[in-house]
């Protein structure tokens, strides 16, 4: 009797012991714990900030040392469908459909559009250079994450592409030209490159001015 009660009592004793050891492994230290909650702030503060530029339905795409300026930026877009999937679900995967989109940048505490995509292209001083003049309703968005370079940006007129689906014919793929936009880090913003990749255009000026503080 008193063999069995030992063994018993050795039992639960071991299922006490894996159990208290779970919960002592589970516990994230200090540092951890610090960590996330500064991860939290962040993301939190991306994304009101992302809702003050384009409202409710704004998503971030990316954010951190977008430009390799040092500082921190947010790229936010409003889609054709909020909610929908990143790309076309059918098509091509990389393509996003768009109607507002805007770089924000972080300053001394403080946001503001470097980067305005709405019916046309605006940097701080104007207009895009090589950006259509007529206005744009939608637009097609790819986009890559370069270490040394930076954030490159396409952006096409979306009329004549499949927002739906993310597809597209040859046809208007040539109708409507790709206007590549890069960070100068010469001139110390976002402009758009040449149709030969060379150089970056200058602005057109313009009455208004699409930065704004926003923070």
């Amino acid at each position: 009797m008193r063999t069995q009660r030992r063994r018993t009592w050795r039992g639960m004793s071991w299922i006490v012991t894996v159990f208290l050891a779970g919960c002592h492994t589970a516990q994230p230290s200090p540092a951890e714990v610090k960590e996330d909650a500064e991860r939290a702030d962040v993301s939190n503060e991306a994304r009101g900030v992302a809702e003050t530029a384009l409202g409710k339905q704004a998503e971030v795409l990316a954010h951190g040392n977008l430009a390799q300026n040092g500082r921190e930026q947010l790229f936010v877009i409003n889609r054709y469908s909020a909610g929908a999937a990143a790309g076309g679900r059918e098509g091509n995967p990389s393509m996003i459909f768009l109607t507002r989109a805007a770089i924000l940048e972080q300053n001394d505490g403080k946001w503001s559009e470097v980067l305005l995509c709405d019916e046309h292209l605006k940097n701080p001083m104007g207009y895009l250079g090589g950006t259509p003049a007529a206005r744009v309703t939608g637009w097609r968005l790819e986009y890559t994450q370069d270490p040394k370079e930076g954030l490159e940006i396409k952006f096409s007129p979306a009329g004549g592409f499949d927002a739906a689906h993310g597809n597209s014919d040859r046809s208007s793929e040539q109708k409507h030209p790709i206007f590549e936009v890069r960070w100068n880090k010469n001139a110390k913003r976002y402009q758009s490159f040449d149709q030969s990749h060379e150089r970056y255009l200058s602005e057109v000026p313009s009455l208004e001015t699409p930065e704004s503080t926003l923070k």
